[in-house]
Order: structure tokens, then sequence, then C-alpha cells
């Protein structure tokens, strides 16, 4: 009888490892923060101790994870209505964060855009804008938030992916956008160690139950959502990513700079394209009933 798969159990709760204190007294500005991964990141470092800004377009929806997370954490969060695009908007938020808790520790850039897409069918528009959210957005806030974290000698962390590695089809707004964003991490960590600040990026394999794998996952004919686990058996969580934010931003991570940390139990090393190869290529209109509208 052949030995049966082990399957990975889904992620403990960072307070479990790290003390609940950890980050008492810091604040964390989170673009993206509204939602997803990045909410989740946010939650974890709040529950450590940490007041937050989350910034985000919808102001409703912030408003209303705004005080999911206060509610959730027991500390403060400021949602901040702003389009990371315009830098002027971003410089705004940045005031509002510094206005209302005096100080800024921690950068979470996860400000993204993404859908499925083949160059022969993209537009000229749509590359443009994920790379002004994903790469000119990550800038942007780096710029306006640069002279607070020299203050603190804080801690960037760029959410990425792991689409760029090799030649993902339908993905190369997205994979242009991430080169950019883990280049940009590195010189920023090479220019600002000097001055005691850090950044790193985190690379999200699949996860579960965020509206990007929702919108990027192909579907059968059924149209149920493909998986494939990768060698840990199960498709990541949104508090993988939570947990290594919490590592990054801590003391023992104090010598982890200029790197790209990726979370996906692996699955980089098994990923299959995320639609039938060279099909897909060949006639995208056959292909087109797997793939989720884009929103």
């Amino acid at each position: 009888m052949a030995p049966q798969r082990h399957v990975e159990p889904a992620s403990v709760a960072s307070t479990a490892v790290f003390h609940k204190d950890l980050f008492k007294g810091k604040v964390l500005f989170c673009t993206g923060g509204g939602s997803g991964i990045c909410k989740a990141m946010t939650e974890a470092v709040m529950r450590h101790g940490a007041h937050a800004a989350i910034v985000g377009r919808k102001l409703d929806r912030l408003t209303a994870s705004a005080k999911e997370l206060s509610d959730a954490t027991g500390n403060q969060c400021l949602p901040v209505q702003a389009d990371v695009r315009d830098p002027k908007q971003v410089q705004d938020a940045v005031a509002k964060a510094v206005e209302k808790f005096g100080r800024i520790d921690f950068v979470i850039c996860g400000a993204a855009g993404n859908f499925l897409a083949p160059i022969s069918k993209l537009s000229e528009n749509g590359f443009r804008t994920v790379i002004e959210i994903d790469t000119l957005g990550t800038y942007y806030t780096i710029k306006a938030t640069l002279p607070h974290i020299r203050v603190t000698k804080g801690s960037y962390i760029h959410v990425s992916a792991t689409l760029h590695y090799r030649g993902t089809p339908y993905q190369v707004h997205v994979s242009a956008a991430k080169a950019a964003v883990d280049a940009t991490s590195t010189v920023l960590a090479v220019e600002e160690g000097p001055h005691g600040v850090r950044s790193n990026v985190i690379a999200p394999g699949p996860i579960g139950g965020t509206e990007g794998m929702d919108r990027l996952s192909a579907r059968d004919a059924s149209g149920k959502k493909q998986t494939w686990g990768g060698p840990l058996g199960r498709d990541g969580d949104v508090g993988d990513i939570a947990n290594a934010t919490v590592f990054l931003f801590s003391d023992a991570a104090r010598f982890i700079t200029a790197q790209v940390i990726v979370v996906d139990g692996g699955c980089e090393h098994v990923r299959p394209d995320p639609l039938p190869y060279p099909e897909s290529v060949l006639d995208p209109d056959a292909v087109a009933k797997m793939i989720r509208p884009r929103l």
C-alpha cells in the first residue's frame, strides 16, 4: 500500500508563537489593508500591540474593516481613503496617519491589481493600470513614508508574487509589475540600510479564500476552481502570510533585509500553468469560459 500524502495543518495564530506585546507602541501603515491578505497582515501586527492606518480607494469598505480590526485586537485602526496611483493622495494619507499616531514604524506596500489576459488581448490601459497600482503605488508609498521610517529605524514589507519567476501565460502585466517591486525593495534595502531601515518582500503563493485566488484560479467545465496544493498538500491561508509578516517586523529579523521570502508551501517548484498550454495562447477564445470575468 502506498503511503498516505501528508497534508500540512492550517496556520497557527502568531500569538501562539510570538509575545503578545511584541509591537506595543508601534504604528503600521498598510496600503491595500482593507481586505484579503493585507487585512490579515494588519490584524496580526495589531494583535501584537500596534496601531494601524489602512489605505484604499473604497472608504466604506475601509471603515468597516478598520472597525473589525479594532474590535478584534483592542488597538486603534485608522481608515484613510487614497488612490496609490496618485502621489499627492498617498502623501496626504501618510500625513493623516502621523497626525493620528505621531509616528510610523512599519509599512506594508500591498495595494495590487490583477486579472487573467494574454498579451494579444491585454489593452495598453490594462497593462498600465497594474503597473500604476503595484509598481508606482509602491514607489509613491516608499517616498511618502521614508522620512518617518528613517526616524523610527523601521521596516518595509512589499507584497509581491511568484508569477515572474518563470514565464506565466496571461500574467505579463503583474509579472512586470512585481519584478519591479522586488527590485525596488532590494535597492531600498541597500540605500537605506545605513539609515537603520530594512526592506523585504513577501511573495505569497496560492492563498485560499482571497479575492485574488478567486479571480485568478482557472475553472473546469462545472465552474469549480482548480487547485493543486503543492508539496505540503494544501493551498496557503492568510495566516501563513500574517505569520511571516510578524517575524519580518520583529527584532528576530533585524539582520534580514533585501530578501524575498516566498511563502507558498513549495508550490512554485511544482506549479502548473493556470490554463492549458499551449492551447490557451493558440486560441484564447477556447479557454474563455475557464476565466472569471474581469472585475
